[in-house]
């Protein structure tokens, strides 16, 4: 499970833009996943608590956001979403496409008092 040490950084990434922000309580850390990342949500979630767990950040909320795959076909350049439609473009069924988002794995906001 790789998902303990993206969270891990994920903290180390927060503590250090707090502190050099000056920044001495974060509420809540916002992450945005695509949904055909190899990052499993829940495990993020699940994970979390031991990434804090005896930090200065112990008490701080962890918010998730999906992110939509959506692709470019290569033949037609219709954008459509990978999951619904098999990979296979709805329009003329090439099944080779550019990936233009579902892959995120970003610290979308930390919000702070």
């Amino acid at each position: 499970m790789h998902e303990l040490s993206l969270v891990m950084e994920v903290v180390r990434r927060v503590d250090a833009i707090a502190k050099s922000n000056n920044v001495s309580e974060v509420d809540t850390i916002v992450l945005q996943i695509g949904e055909i990342a190899t990052v499993v949500p829940h495990f993020v979630q699940a994970c979390y608590p031991a990434a804090i767990d005896g930090t200065w950040m112990a008490d701080t909320k962890l918010k998730i956001e999906m992110v939509k795959a959506s692709v470019r076909c290569n033949n037609c350049n219709k954008v459509f979403d990978p999951i619904e439609y098999h990979g296979v473009c709805p329009s003329c069924s090439c099944d080779e496409h550019e990936i233009l988002t579902g892959r995120e794995f970003v610290i979308k906001e930390i919000v702070c008092y």
